[in-house]
């Protein structure tokens, strides 16, 4: 499958994960909020470990790959406390979840262009310079 699939279905998934964020705030503590989160994304990972290894799907991993896993971990388990906190707040999703995410898109734009060279385009420019844009019409509404 084409990566734009992958990345549609992430997109999907995130904008699904902020709702039901929205939802739970406030229904039960924030702590249990990640716990369970935390648990489902376990029993994920789990399951396609398992299956992996039972078709005899064996990667190597190196120490630097397993260290950039647990920062994944870290990282969203961070944006997972902050929408809890944030939704049990008073937080409008109609705002939080654009700033959050176009926000992470600068930011992680920035990092492809600073850590990894990617290329600047004049298209690229003015889409980084509309998603900043579009964050702040949003939020200042």
């Amino acid at each position: 499958m084409s990566w734009i699939f992958y990345a549609a279905v992430a997109a999907v998934s995130l904008a699904a994960a902020d709702v039901f964020v929205k939802m739970a705030a406030g229904k039960v503590p924030n702590s249990l909020d990640t716990l369970i989160y935390g648990t489902v994304a376990f029993g994920v990972g789990l399951t396609w470990f398992v299956i992996d290894r039972a078709r005899g799907v064996v990667e190597r991993s190196s120490t630097a790959g397993i260290a950039y896993a647990v920062g994944v971990g870290v990282a969203f388990s961070a944006v997972a406390v902050a929408l809890y906190g944030a939704f049990r707040a008073g937080a409008p999703l109609s705002v939080t979840s654009p700033l959050v995410r176009l926000s992470g898109l600068v930011v992680a734009s920035l990092c492809g262009l600073l850590i990894w060279n990617a290329p600047v385009t004049q298209r690229y420019a003015i889409g980084l310079c509309l998603a900043v844009a579009g964050a702040y019409l949003i939020v200042t509404r």
